[in-house]
């Protein structure tokens, strides 16, 4: 496949809002036709309504959040710096789903999934407790950086994947038997892909890497994986795209430094894009191999 399949127009990209500090964790929301997405130096989350063409604040004083996702029944998982937690906001009422294992706090959630099973996969760095304007201070009281999953309501609890240096976007690929996590890591920056056992699914076996970016392209921040099997990544200078083999695509020049993305509109095939400053969108023929 090339990127000309995937993106036929990569000049169309456009830009919907800006003045964000450092725009994160976007989701598209089906049943209000927005874009919903974190500030989190500003401690606020944003959202873009379709029918407008206008941003506005959802909420503010959110104890920095970062990655969100759409949960099976349509309300939003999302992931807490400040609180240093997994948190669920069903019509703006947020409650806890974890914020700690076995007796002790996470670092700080970045980046969360949720299976078609309905169990919640999310990282857990410490970017939340080691840069000031992402959260507050504070140490890696388990000492270290996994990715751990749950039940829909926080239960049964573990870590799947414990050799990812900074571990941080995650997505599976279209069956849900193979999950990819970005390294944010600088000395290692590069996808990784796990193959997913066990009885429930619920055990990462033989990790191994996926996909590598190249000097100058900073490290691999939010992925999302289309219907094709494609791995879409962020990068320094735009979306780089990855077929599922890991060989190299093409790349979506962006001209601010790309955080995350996600696949949204009425259709599901618009890539809304989080990056520095702005959001982007761009048409692609594709869509998340979430909602396959």
């Amino acid at each position: 496949m090339l990127l000309d399949d995937l993106v036929p127009d990569p000049d169309a990209l456009e830009r919907i809002a800006t003045d964000s500090t450092w725009a994160e964790g976007p989701v598209w929301i089906p049943a209000t036709r927005t874009l919903r997405w974190s500030d989190i130096p500003g401690d606020r989350i944003l959202q873009w309504h379709a029918d407008s063409g206008a941003t506005s604040t959802y909420a503010d004083g959110v104890e920095f959040t970062n990655g969100r996702t759409l949960d099976r029944d349509g309300s939003v998982v999302q992931c807490s710096h400040g609180l240093r937690r997994v948190e669920r906001d069903r019509d703006g009422v947020v409650t806890p789903i974890v914020d700690a294992w076995a007796g002790v706090r996470f670092n700080s959630p970045n980046d969360v999934v949720v299976a078609r099973d309905g169990s919640v996969w999310f990282t857990d760095p410490a970017y939340g407790i080691t840069q000031p304007r992402e959260g507050h201070p504070g140490v890696r009281e388990y000492g270290d950086h996994w990715t751990f999953r749950c039940g829909p309501d926080g239960e049964d609890l573990r870590p799947v994947a414990t050799d990812v240096d900074e571990p941080n976007g995650l997505a599976f690929d279209p069956s849900e038997q193979v999950l990819y996590i970005a390294s944010s890591s600088g000395d290692e920056p590069v996808i990784r892909a796990y193959d997913r056992r066990g009885d429930d699914g619920d055990l990462l076996k033989n990790g191994r890497v996926f996909a590598r970016l190249e000097p100058g392209e900073g490290v691999p921040d939010g992925i999302r994986v289309d219907v094709h099997g494609d791995v879409w990544s962020s990068s320094n200078r735009g979306l780089i795209v990855f077929d599922p083999a890991g060989e190299r695509i093409g790349e979506v020049p962006v001209p601010e430094v790309v955080s995350n993305f996600c696949f949204g509109g009425d259709d599901g095939t618009t890539v809304f894009i989080t990056a520095t400053t702005s959001v982007y969108r761009i048409a692609t023929t594709t869509w998340d191999a979430a909602v396959s």
